[in-house]
């Protein structure tokens, strides 16, 4: 077999997995659109519902999508390209007389009954607590800070638990104007009220404060962690009509996974599902009725076929309790290290540890984390609260499976403290460290606050974040984006809670900045000898500049030279002629 090609020498990349599409309707029509293209409103595609369906892209030529009575493979339709749209496949079509509607593969024949139906029929009752979320949103635009982009809508699923309140997921009301949810079989949409949204976990709470909304309806309840091999029904409203679906798998997996949309990794599911777009926020069943998880994202890969992904119970449980005794949302802790695994004998040997010991070894540790007063490079973590790390750096977890020690992190708060035992020049030291949130220098997300920006002569600075990355170079940011933010990105670490990576956005062309239009996201160093920590600070310290010029230290030994008169000056003439409301954000006036 030949070998996969790659481009301009780097290695090819490996499937990803994706936050679950949702389904877009922007001015009477309806598209699904994924995640990663919600970014940029001029992406959204549409697609007429009485003619041959046409996704545009950009100003593109249209491109023909095959209609759902073609023959198609059911696996390979959801494998799209770059802001490509999904085939709708007949999901929530109606069935007269049959409460329940399962999806068939299309290799089956009508006399063969659906698999597992007997544990799809008994899930029934939970049904009635699966809504449909109506969101509209408004998102920051990164290019043009000082505004944002154009309203668009979406629908995704959700479910009714105890105390009047909803789950979905984050990034189905993330940027939320409005939010609306409409329970099975009603025509009534009611308002509903954000209660929290938890980024990193990808799941958001609500509820509705109109009565008639909880008339008739019970609780989902809970279910225990669920073993592989075990029966999973997915339940939603995924594209295709605007009744229930069902489709039904088994588990196939369970590991440490990453969360597209929080930028983390937690505990997650791995199932066989069909799951397709809308299906965020939708609840998993087990055979019981209980639910074990909700439907967040899905693998779309070329190489890949149904593989969905779930987070299970004890990721839920953690974001509800976390509301519960904080009255928001706080957060994971993480232990702020990096480790390095301790699998060569003579590595083990050269650290001291004895032939008994096993553990990671401490590469880094953020100057932000509390670990920072306790911890020290080269240290060989040998326990956490108790559980002994092996050599690879997983943790027991149930009969037959191990799991990253990252877990047992996951499962305290936020503020909480736990004993990490550590070997030290041959000497074991237990150390009662309290638990904090992970500050990074690049911020996976900007938790739905518009994006700082300060402007002097044309100059746009703002600072970067991985939303603002996805905003400027795609969903493949990460091999499309210029690689001194990409290093920073991936390996920097902030050396105080205020630290920002601040960077010339882009230049408004005026007389004044005649020579500089080419510099495009590029990190800001110093402005007259002094080191820029933050964006605030850099706009402090030009509006308070008296020397004769304003420069600029650039990354890549660039300089920016103007003279500080003019350049005020001219500030006021470039805010009017681009129709920019102020020269600087809101956050940075205070």
């Amino acid at each position: 077999m030949g070998g996969q090609k790659s481009k301009r020498g780097r290695k090819p990349k490996k499937p990803v997995a994706e936050a679950m599409d949702l389904q877009m309707t922007i001015a009477g029509t309806t598209s699904s659109i994924s995640m990663d293209d919600v970014f940029s409103v001029n992406n959204v595609e549409t697609a007429e519902e009485e003619t041959e369906p046409v996704v545009r892209k950009g100003r593109g030529r249209p491109r023909k999508i095959p209609k759902p009575d073609e023959k198609t493979d059911v696996g390979n339709a959801a494998s799209p390209v770059r802001r490509s749209s999904r085939a709708a496949e007949n999901n929530g079509d109606c069935v007269p007389n049959v409460s329940v509607v399962v999806d068939i593969p299309r290799h089956s024949t009508v006399a063969e009954p659906p698999p597992k139906r007997e544990n799809v029929a008994k899930v029934v009752p939970s049904m009635d607590a699966v809504v449909k979320v109506f969101c509209v949103h408004t998102e920051p635009n990164f290019s043009l800070p000082w505004q944002r982009k154009r309203q668009y809508s979406s629908s995704s699923s959700g479910f009714i638990i105890g105390g009047r309140r909803v789950l979905t997921n984050a990034h189905s009301v993330e940027h939320y104007t409005q939010v609306k949810l409409k329970k099975r079989g009603s025509d009534t949409k009611y308002l509903a009220t954000v209660l929290a949204i938890g980024t990193e976990c990808d799941i958001a709470m609500l509820t509705v404060n109109d009565d008639d909304f909880w008339e008739g309806v019970s609780p989902v309840e809970f279910g225990s962690l669920p073993a592989l091999q075990d029966a999973v029904t997915v339940v939603g409203y995924p594209i295709g009509g605007d009744t229930i679906s069902v489709t039904s798998g088994v588990v196939s997996r369970m590991e440490i996974l990453s969360y597209v949309h929080g930028s983390t990794e937690l505990l997650g599911l791995q199932i066989d599902a069909a799951i397709n777009s809308g299906n965020s926020g939708g609840p998993a069943f087990n055979d019981k009725g209980n639910c074990v998880g909700i439907a967040f994202q899905s693998l779309k890969h070329e190489d890949v076929e149904n593989i969905g992904y779930v987070i299970p119970t004890p990721v839920i449980l953690h974001f509800i309790q976390d509301y519960e005794k904080n009255g928001e949302y706080t957060g994971f802790p993480t232990l702020g290290v990096e480790w390095q695994k301790m699998e060569n004998p003579d590595l083990r040997i050269a650290m001291g540890m004895g032939s008994n010991q096993k553990g990671v070894r401490i590469r880094r540790i953020e100057p932000t984390a509390p670990e920072f007063k306790f911890l020290k490079p080269s240290d060989i973590i040998l326990s956490f609260d108790g559980i002994d790390i092996a050599n690879d750096g997983t943790v027991p977890f149930r009969h037959g499976e191990r799991i990253g020690f990252s877990y047992l992190v996951s499962q305290k708060y936020t503020g909480e403290n736990a004993v990490v035992k550590v070997l030290r020049n041959s000497k074991i030291l237990e150390f009662n460290i309290k638990l904090a949130t992970h500050k990074r220098l690049i911020q996976a997300h900007i938790k739905g606050m518009p994006p700082s920006y300060y402007i002097i002569a044309g100059f746009v600075f703002t600072t970067v974040s991985v939303p603002y990355l996805r905003s400027e170079y795609g969903k493949d940011y990460e091999y499309d984006a210029p690689v001194k933010l990409l290093e920073k990105h991936l390996h920097a670490m902030a050396q105080s809670e205020d630290e920002q990576l601040v960077v010339v956005s882009q230049v408004l062309v005026a007389d004044i900045n005649i020579g500089y239009e080419d510099i495009v996201n590029t990190q800001v160093l110093a402005f007259n000898g002094k080191p820029v920590k933050n964006l605030k600070g850099l706009s402090s310290m030009v509006d308070n500049c008296n020397d004769e010029f304003l420069k600029f230290e650039l990354e890549y030994q660039q300089i920016v030279v103007l003279q500080t008169k003019t350049a005020k000056a001219a500030t006021l003439d470039i805010l009017t002629t681009h129709c920019i409301p102020s020269a600087m954000s809101d956050d940075l006036k205070t």
